[in-house]
């Protein structure tokens, strides 16, 4: 990861007055709206701190109804990509700040992390941050921007990429993704074709779409099977050790127990190996697991872990160039990238012995 230094052009001048996109309102005009000055105006979209919060909030809501959007090319953004997690934490993140720094280094451009604290959106003070960083453009992990947030990044033409939507991002918002849905019907059938039939599922939280996908995978490829859904073996966890852990030992502890279990990622399949063996339970021999990720820690443990590759290095490397390519005016043929994942098979999943 790269440390940055670098400053924001200072100042309003750089900014013209009537300086926005044909067929929306100027900054002269929003001025007059606001009964304030235009450079007060540029003050606000450059993120300044000097603007009394009632006049800044008008301002906004200005900006926001009459659709401003600074002209591309008015001001010098800097070389920065902005990258912010819903949290922050694991190798799985690693990956993800990899791929990025793969793009920026060889773009000229350094690298500002952020983390938003477990929120799906951001707050305001990060938001703030960047209309005063002026960054190239922003990538956001695991979550997304609120409506508002969206209108000021776009007021300031400060592109925007979501990796890894937690929610359904918006046909207008660019965003890559993985093929979540697929990969859970593949780790399911894996598990089908080995002769299990009682397949347990630890997935992640409700509210997060890969969650979701992960888990109806997991569902269409049981009923493709003929194999009658049961919601008793279905948890949901939080992607973190923990949970893999604390479900683990309730599906391993039910009197009629599962004889394999697909984990939403790799962490919680740790997690689960923990619950095996204060269990005195041995993987495979007495149950299957399959995890969601392939990180590399996936190829250490023992036994090593059967998973599904999300190719997340991958996905942040095309976030990074996209989020490049708009802040350069091209406009990509799609805005929604889903690329392929596949399963790994390793030593943690066997044919049931019983």
């Amino acid at each position: 990861m790269t440390a940055t230094s670098v400053q924001p052009p200072q100042g309003d001048q750089p900014e013209s007055p009537h300086g926005a996109v044909g067929g929306t309102a100027t900054l002269a005009e929003i001025a007059r709206a606001a009964g304030v000055s235009a450079p007060t105006v540029s003050k606000v979209l450059n993120g300044r701190g000097d603007v009394a919060p009632a006049t800044r909030s008008k301002v906004e809501e200005l900006l926001r109804r009459h659709g401003y959007q600074r002209r591309r090319g008015s001001v010098q953004p800097a070389p920065l990509i902005d990258l912010v997690f819903h949290e922050l934490e694991s190798s799985w993140a690693m990956e993800v700040i990899r791929g990025v720094e793969n793009v920026a280094r060889d773009e000229g451009l350094s690298v500002v992390l952020s983390e938003s604290a477990g929120r799906l959106s951001p707050g305001q003070t990060w938001v703030d941050g960047v209309l005063a960083r002026r960054p190239t453009g922003v990538i956001l992990v695991l979550s997304g921007l609120e409506a508002a947030q969206r209108a000021q990044l776009t007021s300031r033409d400060i592109p925007f990429v979501v990796l890894d939507p937690a929610g359904d991002p918006g046909e207008d918002v660019p965003a890559i993704g993985a093929t979540n849905w697929q990969g859970g019907v593949a780790a399911t059938r894996h598990l089908l074709e080995l002769g299990h039939r009682r397949i347990g599922v630890i997935g992640g939280p409700s509210g997060i779409m890969c969650s979701r996908a992960r888990i109806d995978g997991y569902r269409a490829a049981l009923e493709t099977a003929g194999i009658a859904f049961d919601p008793d073996l279905v948890r949901l966890g939080t992607f973190h050790h923990e949970a893999g852990y604390a479900e683990g030992l309730a599906l391993l502890r039910m009197p009629d127990r599962p004889t394999a279990i697909f984990t939403g990622n790799d962490i919680q399949a740790l997690g689960l190996y923990e619950a095996a063996r204060e269990l005195g339970l041995r993987i495979p021999h007495h149950v299957s697991v399959v995890g969601f990720d392939d990180l590399p820690v996936a190829r250490w443990i023992s036994p090593p872990l059967t998973t599904v590759r999300q190719p997340l290095t991958e996905m942040a490397e095309a976030a990074a160039r996209l989020v490049v390519d708009l802040s350069r005016g091209r406009q990509p043929s799609t805005l929604r990238v889903d690329l392929a994942t596949r399963l790994v098979e390793r030593a943690s999943s066997a044919a049931p012995r019983d």
